[in-house]
């Protein structure tokens, strides 16, 4: 009978102790949700309208594409002249930055040296070009630009809209 009762005692303990609102903090127990912040489709349109800019200032035709964090295009926008494939390039390019978390240049280089072939036979499209949008640590989202200078164009972007405050480094 002793045993039942202290039984019994510390099942109740155990059950109010994690009922409590400071048991999940005490416990490290992890949260069942999570915060994000996202890039509206305002600030989309201000990265492609920055990028535009940056392109028509050096004198170059591009497509744009920007991604929210989950890979759901949000923006779109081809320069009169770009080439009929240009924004499904720029796209590309923005689904591969996401993905490995790092500007398409740095991927290209892993796969021209043989170091990580993964992005080959994954679907993605590993070609200088893209890059992410990291914001507090998180990634929040991908601009991909159909050009040789589609990373500086879309930097210059990401600097404008987010002044300075995102990184392109999701690593």
């Amino acid at each position: 009978m002793r045993i039942q009762s202290t039984l019994l005692a510390l099942s109740v303990l155990v059950i109010g102790f994690a009922s409590h609102p400071s048991a999940r903090q005490a416990t490290h127990e992890p949260s069942p949700t999570r915060d994000i912040t996202i890039i509206s489709s305002a600030g989309a349109r201000a990265l492609a309208d920055a990028c535009t800019a940056w392109a028509e200032k050096n004198k170059l035709v591009v497509a744009i594409a920007v991604l929210d964090w989950g890979g759901n295009l949000i923006e779109s926008h081809a320069m009169e002249g770009a080439a009929a494939n240009a924004i499904d390039t720029a796209l590309l390019k923005a689904k591969s930055a996401l993905r490995w978390r790092r500007p398409t240049s740095e991927t290209n280089k892993m796969v021209r040296s043989g170091e990580n072939l993964a992005p080959t036979f994954m679907n993605d499209f590993p070609q200088p070009g893209a890059l992410p949008i990291v914001l507090n640590g998180q990634t929040i989202g991908a601009m991909g630009v159909s050009s040789g200078d589609g990373e500086r164009c879309a930097q210059a972007a990401i600097d404008a809209v987010f002044k300075g405050k995102a990184t392109t480094v999701g690593r």
